[in-house]
């Protein structure tokens, strides 16, 4: 399904003013509770408009000053031509206090937008949790492993694939050991992951691992409001929590030509969250990490184009389950569930049969010009220069991946792989 798209020239305060009852309407769909934040908005510009007119006309009334004092000097009128002057240090003070006056208000005025989500798209239900998502695909009917299916945890142990306990040890919980032939199962999917985005015509990339604070704000992670990103004090760096992130900055501060696009990028990277208040038993073993593997794919868009991008990244993401044979769901998330920067998402959970329960696995939104606005990513085409549309998506997610492939592929005398990852990892057994 190809949707239409109206442009959203989201955290442009234009866009606020122009559209305010439909950005109303689109904050109450993600149970937004600051709706007052949009009329301080505007409330912001009209001043800082008013501020920079006030400016504006001091300084022009500065040089058409300076331009007769010049006359006044070389004419003799050296009294007039030293009133002038006292007259221009008055506006030159002036203008000084206005300059830090306009300052004090666009730095206010950029905090408040960065607190305003983006609006999610017209398809988007209204909701406050995952109880609201809807399930637009599932596989197949899904059912447990019966009495002696083993989690993955202790699968893990069992067959010495990975060690939770030595991670503690070096690191702390949720940073595992993989050994063996889990080391080789992670690396094999790595490996199949890149190779069926880069047959789907996406540029593979090596982004660092670590951005500045510049590149975090400019896809979303900063303001980090629920302290999930591991921040180098010493260095004014974080750790990334997604490939996302870095390849995503390779567009800011960017003009592109309308003949570049679309961009597809893919990155493998390890990926480092603090999962600040994560507990319970949903966090066992690889259901929740603060280090894990992912690949990632990335698009840059012209706008009208990037509903059909998002439909056709869903599908492809789709095709890498279907390879892994798991069962799985996709989920089109209501409006309380998005993240602060997704105009719409797509959820990918994979059924793990032995703890059975739905996992997530990969997330595949759409950003509109959200991100595009705070990186400045614009291409130029028909004459004007416009912003882009960003998209990303896990392509896939490795640690809930690998919890479902070991649970779900138990069989007597150890675990048998599916063919795809079977050829990749170059052994059919674990055992």
């Amino acid at each position: 399904q190809i949707l239409t798209l109206k442009p959203n020239k989201m955290l442009q305060v234009s866009f606020l003013r122009e559209e305010k009852e439909r950005v109303l309407e689109g904050l109450k769909k993600r149970n937004f509770k600051q709706l007052e934040l949009v009329d301080e908005a505007i409330q912001l510009d009209d001043e800082r408009k008013k501020t920079q007119q006030e400016l504006d006309s001091q300084l022009a009334e500065i040089n058409k000053i300076s331009k007769e004092i010049g006359i006044l000097m070389k004419e003799g009128k050296k009294e007039e031509a030293e009133a002038a002057k006292s007259k221009t240090a008055q506006y030159k003070e002036s203008s000084k206090e206005l300059t830090t006056k306009l300052s004090e208000i666009e730095t206010s005025l950029l905090n408040i937008l960065y607190q305003i989500p983006n609006i999610p798209y017209h398809l988007v239900k209204p909701g406050v949790s995952a109880d609201d998502n809807e399930i637009v695909y599932q596989s197949h009917e899904v059912h447990g492993l019966g009495e002696g299916a083993i989690p993955h945890w202790e699968l893990a142990k069992k067959y010495n694939l990975i060690d939770f306990e030595l991670g503690v040890k070096i690191a702390g919980a949720g940073f595992p050991v993989y050994l063996g032939k889990g080391a080789r199962l992670q690396r094999a999917l790595v490996q199949y992951f890149l190779d069926k985005n880069t047959d789907a015509g996406y540029l593979e990339v090596n982004p660092p691992h670590v951005v500045n604070e510049a590149s975090g704000y400019g896809t979303g992670q900063l303001p980090d409001k629920e302290g999930q990103m591991y921040h180098v004090g010493i260095d004014d760096l974080y750790l990334i929590p997604t490939a996302e992130v870095p390849v995503t900055n390779i567009y800011r501060d960017v003009i592109l030509e309308e003949k570049d696009l679309p961009i597809k990028n893919t990155a493998f990277s390890q990926c480092y969250r603090r999962e600040a208040g994560s507990y319970g038993a949903h966090v066992r073993g690889l259901n929740r990490l603060h280090q894990f593997e992912k690949v990632e794919i990335v698009r840059i868009e012209k706008p009208e184009n990037s509903y059909a991008a998002l439909e056709e990244m869903v599908a492809h993401v789709k095709s890498i389950l279907e390879d892994l044979e798991l069962p799985f769901r996709i989920l089109r998330l209501c409006g309380g569930d998005q993240g602060f920067t997704s105009a719409m998402t797509y959820d990918f959970e994979v059924w793990s049969a032995a703890q059975e329960k739905w996992l997530e696995v990969s997330s595949v939104s759409n950003f509109e010009t959200f991100q595009a606005n705070r990186l400045k990513c614009r291409f130029k085409g028909d004459g004007k220069t416009q912003l882009a549309h960003t998209l990303n998506g896990s392509a896939m997610a490795l640690p809930r991946i690998m919890a479902a492939l070991l649970e779900n592929n138990q069989v007597e005398g150890g675990i048998k792989l599916p063919k795809k990852v079977a050829e990749y990892a170059r052994f059919e057994m674990i055992d």
